[in-house]
C-alpha cells in the first residue's frame, strides 16, 4: 500500500501553473452558527433569518472568515502539506456573498518562488487563491507566502 503524499515539496512547485483543489464543501446553516459562535461574530445578518430577510441579500449571509478558513483549508493537501510555517496573508478580498448551502470550490495559481536566502532546506512560495461557488462565480480571492521544506538539499 502506497502512503498518502500530503503537500508538495518547493521543487515541485511550478511558476504560472494552476492547481484545482480536489476538496470542497457545501456550508450549512450547523456550520455558520458554530462559527459564528466560536469567533463571538453575532451580527443578526449571518444568525437572524428575520432581520437577514430585511436586509440587501434577504437571505442568511455566510461569515466570511468562515468563507476564508474553509478556502485555507482545502489548499492544505496540496499548497501546505509540506509546509514549515504560513508567513502571511494579504489582499483578502470578499469578491460576492456566501449563503447557506453554497459549495466552495477553491483554485490557486502559484505565482512565484524563491529559495531561502539563509537555510538551503526551504524555500518560500508566493501564491493566489481563489474560492468560487457552485455557479463558478468568484467568491474570495487571497495570496499568501508559505515556507515550504524542499526535497533535494544542496
Amino acid at each position: 500500500m502506497e502512503a498518502s503524499k500530503l503537500g508538495l515539496y518547493f521543487e515541485e512547485f511550478e511558476v504560472g501553473k494552476t492547481l484545482k483543489h480536489s476538496l470542497s464543501k457545501t456550508i450549512f446553516e450547523c456550520d455558520n452558527n458554530f462559527f459564528s459562535l466560536l469567533t463571538m461574530n453575532h451580527h443578526p445578518v449571518h444568525t437572524n433569518i428575520d432581520y437577514a430577510q430585511k436586509n440587501q441579500h434577504g437571505k442568511i449571509l455566510v461569515v466570511g472568515t468562515l468563507v476564508f478558513s474553509l478556502a485555507v483549508g482545502m489548499t492544505v493537501p496540496d499548497i501546505s502539506g509540506k509546509a514549515i510555517a504560513n508567513l502571511g496573508y494579504e489582499e483578502i478580498k470578499h469578491l460576492n456573498p456566501v449563503f447557506i448551502n453554497d459549495t466552495l470550490y477553491v483554485r490557486t495559481t502559484i505565482l512565484d518562488k524563491r529559495e531561502s536566502h539563509t537555510k538551503p532546506d526551504r524555500g518560500i512560495i508566493y501564491v493566489e487563491t481563489i474560492a468560487s461557488n457552485q455557479n463558478g462565480l468568484d467568491v474570495l480571492s487571497f495570496r499568501r507566502k508559505v515556507l515550504v521544506k524542499k526535497q533535494i538539499i544542496k
